[in-house]
């Protein structure tokens, strides 16, 4: 019997376990993929927002500001690299100045920190390839940019440290309330058998409005919302110091430009309601995000892009983060709708579901008792591609792994890849590996070193090559033989 099961691995499950994981609490993850972070974390902007845009008294907009403010402290415990580099709301015509004015207000009775108005000049000088054409925009010192892959996988590790457990490839089915007449818990029915647990934490993303149903709740609705976007070589991360936005729509933030904590630059997303499971690129998305994007920055080379991906986001009917304890059920708490600035308020969403909590344990007589062996702190090696050339040594020494590197566009040594797939909550698939310490995300896309990280989580796994999979079930990087396939006989 568990305490606590929490449905979904992403950023807000992720951030929601590694609290709980400060009290003496039996803690369950249950995740219906291969890896953690294989939904909408995985595809997003990478913005930790300040706070200025959603509306006042809105749950977006005071878990937004609460999390921006964790940010610093929390990557710096994790170890997860973290840039302020602060974000522009651009205007181009009085129409605009108007908008980032009311942002700016909005963002004041919000609490929002490090705001203020400037003009086109001043953006200029301090964005040199901004366009021409900017003659103002809101800045906001505050905000900034995160890899949302390791901030995912830091927390479930520290989770995972601290006395969590993950259940991977454990999609929900059914869940039902039983009551007895000494005790009440949920039966949680998955693929993989029958999880009890006390109460129920909901943070399945696109999915929270079909895990609700299983419980009889009705209150509201996903629509899976599609944003498509381009990443561009590193070459072309210098065209923004800061995150580059345009006015946002009633369908979100608009088309942004940013470098990535990587270094490279990142351009998108459009907006367009989509099936579930639809994260497909298309040629209208992309050329529309291209467009609009050459409004905020002229010089833009596009022929620099390495690749083009798409994120389902969980947008909800009701306009605002869904985080309540059930009427239907007691119990179960559902975290739905965490659209956009959802990864900015992960931190926040988890103190905050961490409160409903201790008032259902008070509710029902208990207690949350502080774990004495809790350690906030991730242990993490640097990563070998930012070590000095006597680092680089050092570590060779300690591991000889390190003397090898797979990835050349990434700088990635066969010892860091090792290391992904070993660790607590460790890689199992190549993008897994990817998303982690970055072997293909570089100008060949994994052309090179692609077959060599299959084979080394091949041997780490203790598995076949013809089971090392790509990213999701069924997505094995290795089919057969040639001949075999080809209906030659192989000899042995």
């Amino acid at each position: 019997m568990f305490d606590i099961a929490i449905i979904g691995a992403g950023i807000t499950g992720s951030a929601i376990a590694r609290n709980l994981s400060r009290y003496n609490l039996k803690t369950v993850v249950l995740e219906k993929g291969v890896e953690v972070c294989q939904g909408t974390t995985k595809a997003n902007s990478a913005i930790v927002h300040g706070g200025f845009d959603a509306y006042e008294g809105s749950l977006k907009a005071k878990l937004n500001v609460l999390g921006n403010s964790l940010y610093p402290s929390l990557c710096k415990d994790l170890n997860v690299e973290f840039k302020q580099n602060g974000s522009l709301v651009l205007a181009f015509d009085d129409k605009d100045l108007y908008h980032i004015k009311d942002l700016y207000e909005r963002g004041l009775k919000n609490g929002a920190s490090g705001l203020e108005i400037i003009d086109g000049n001043k953006v200029k000088e301090i964005e040199p390839n901004v366009s021409e054409n900017v003659v103002g925009a809101l800045l906001c010192k505050s905000a900034g940019i995160v890899c949302p892959f390791n901030l995912n996988v830091a927390l479930m590790e520290n989770a995972i440290d601290n006395g969590v457990t993950l259940n991977l490839q454990s999609e929900v089915i059914d869940i039902k309330k039983v009551v007895s007449d000494n005790e009440e818990y949920f039966e949680i029915k998955t693929v993989n058998g029958v999880i009890k647990s006390k109460y129920v934490i909901n943070a399945s993303g696109v999915y929270s409005d079909k895990i609700n149903k299983l419980i009889g709740g009705d209150e509201f609705y996903i629509i899976p919302r599609k944003g498509e976007y381009k990443i561009l070589d590193k070459i072309e991360g210098n065209k923004a110091v800061h995150t580059l936005f345009t006015c946002p729509t009633e369908k979100g933030k608009g088309i942004l430009v940013t470098k990535t904590v990587h270094g490279n630059l990142l351009v998108g997303p459009n907006a367009t309601q989509v099936d579930l499971e639809d994260i497909t690129t298309t040629k209208s998305g992309l050329r529309e995000i291209m467009d609009k994007s050459l409004k905020s920055v002229q010089n833009i080379d596009f022929s620099k892009t390495i690749t083009s991906f798409a994120g389902i986001r969980a947008t909800p009917n009701t306009g605002d983060f869904i985080i309540f304890e059930s009427e239907k059920s007691k119990g179960f708490i559902n975290v739905a709708g965490i659209e956009s600035p959802g990864l900015a308020s992960a931190p926040g969403i988890a103190v905050y579901v961490e409160g409903i909590l201790k008032d259902i344990f008070a509710r029902d007589n208990n207690s949350l008792e502080l774990n004495a062996n809790f350690n906030p702190i991730r242990i993490k090696d640097k990563p070998f591609s930012q070590m000095t050339n006597d680092e680089r040594i050092s570590a060779a020494e300690k591991n000889p792994k390190h003397k090898t590197i797979i990835c050349r566009c990434e700088n990635v040594t066969e010892g860091e890849i090792v290391d992904a797939i070993n660790r607590p909550c460790g890689a199992r698939t190549v993008d897994g590996v990817k998303r982690r310490v970055r072997p293909g995300m570089g100008r060949c896309q994994g052309g090179f070193c692609g077959p060599k990280v299959v084979e080394i989580i091949a041997r780490e796994l203790n598995i076949s090559v013809e089971d090392v999979l790509k990213d999701y079930e069924g997505s094995n990087m290795v089919v057969g033989k040639v001949k075999e396939l080809r209906g030659e006989t192989v000899e042995i």
